[in-house]
C-alpha cells in the first residue's frame, strides 16, 4: 500500500509538477513476503563534440519540424520545496526498474547474458535516446552504448549539446544481448517491452530520438525501412520521436554521416524551440555550426 501510493504521488509530480489526493485503494497490504530485480569513427579530443560536427559534410539546414508548443509546466512557489524530493523519488523509481530488469529471467536471454543493461543516464532528461540492443561490450559492463558505436554517439550527442551525464537518458529496447548481436526474436522484445515503458513514465522526456531500425519498429508497430523512416518525426504516447541510423551503422558506412547530422540538427532546433534554459546553453554552438 505505501509502495503503490508512493509511487503513484511521485509520477504526478514527475508528470505535472503537483502532487493530489488520491481515492482509496481498493487493495490491501499482502502479509506474505514476496521477491522483488572498429574504433569510433575519428579521434576526438574535444569534448564539446566539434570533431563529430566538423567531420560531416553540410548540406544546408534541414526544414524545421513544425512549431512546438510549450511543454514546460508551472509549479506554485510553496512547491520548490519538494524539488529534491521529487528528484529523489525519481532515481528511485529509476533504480527500481533497474533492478527488476537485472533479475527478469521472462525470456532466453537470461541465460546467455553476463549482465543485463538497464540503461543510464539523467533522471530528468531532455531526450531519451533509443538504441536496439547490448553488444559485447555493454553485455560485458552493463552500460549502454559503451563499445566503438557508443564512443561516436558520445560524439552525435555532444555536437548538439546533450550529455548522457547531464541531460539526456540511454537505454535499448532490449535489455540483455541477443547471441552474435542478431534482432530479437518476437518473444523476448515482448518480454523486455514493458520495463521500457516503466522507465518512459518515468523519464517522462520532451523528445525521442531512436538509432536504428529496432526501436523505431518496436515503438511504432512499422516495417518502413530505416532510411525512409529517418528524419522524419513521428509520435510515440504524446511525445516527439525522431528516428536516426544507428550509430555503428555509420561506423560501416561513413558516407551517410552526412544525414545524421541533419537528423541531429533536427533535433538540436526542436529542443532549443521547447527548452529555454537548453537553447540559451547552445546559442553560441548552434550559431557556430549553422544549426
Amino acid at each position: 500500500m505505501s509502495a503503490a501510493h508512493f509511487l503513484d504521488t511521485a509520477g504526478a509530480f514527475l508528470k505535472t509538477g503537483y502532487r493530489y489526493e488520491r481515492e482509496p485503494y481498493n487493495f490491501t497490504d499482502d502479509t506474505d513476503d514476496e521477491e522483488i530485480s572498429a574504433a569510433a569513427a575519428g579521434d576526438c579530443e574535444d569534448e564539446d563534440g566539434a570533431a563529430y560536427a566538423g567531420d560531416v559534410a553540410e548540406t544546408g539546414g534541414a526544414a524545421y519540424a513544425g512549431d512546438v508548443a510549450e511543454t514546460g509546466y508551472c509549479a506554485d512557489a510553496g512547491d520548490a520545496a519538494d524539488d529534491s524530493d521529487a528528484a529523489d523519488a525519481g532515481a528511485g523509481v529509476l533504480e527500481a526498474i533497474a533492478a527488476d530488469i537485472r533479475a527478469c529471467t521472462g525470456c532466453g536471454l537470461c541465460a546467455t547474458r553476463i549482465n543485463a543493461v538497464p540503461g543510464e543516464g539523467a533522471e530528468k532528461p531532455l531526450v531519451l535516446v533509443v538504441g536496439e540492443g547490448p553488444g559485447a561490450d555493454e553485455d560485458a559492463s552493463g552500460r549502454p552504448f559503451v563499445g566503438p558505436a557508443g564512443q561516436l554517439l558520445d560524439k552525435m550527442l555532444l555536437a548538439i549539446g546533450l550529455d548522457r551525464k547531464k541531460n539526456c537518458f540511454i537505454a535499448n529496447v532490449i535489455k540483455c544481448r541477443p547471441p552474435k548481436n542478431r534482432d530479437p526474436y518476437p518473444d523476448e522484445a515482448a518480454a523486455c517491452f514493458p520495463f521500457f515503458e516503466r522507465q518512459l513514465a518515468a523519464l517522462n522526456p520532451p523528445l525521442i530520438l531512436t538509432v536504428g531500425k529496432i526501436p523505431v519498429k518496436t515503438l511504432l508497430g512499422t516495417d518502413e525501412g530505416i532510411t525512409r523512416l529517418r528524419g522524419n518525426w513521428k509520435s510515440y504516447h504524446g511525445i516527439p520521436l525522431l528516428p536516426t541510423f544507428h550509430p555503428s551503422y555509420l561506423l560501416r558506412d561513413e558516407s551517410q554521416k552526412q544525414f545524421a547530422w541533419e537528423d541531429l540538427k533536427s533535433l538540436c532546433r526542436r529542443l532549443a524551440g521547447i527548452d529555454a534554459d537548453y537553447a540559451a546553453e547552445t546559442a553560441e554552438l548552434r550559431k557556430a555550426r549553422n544549426i
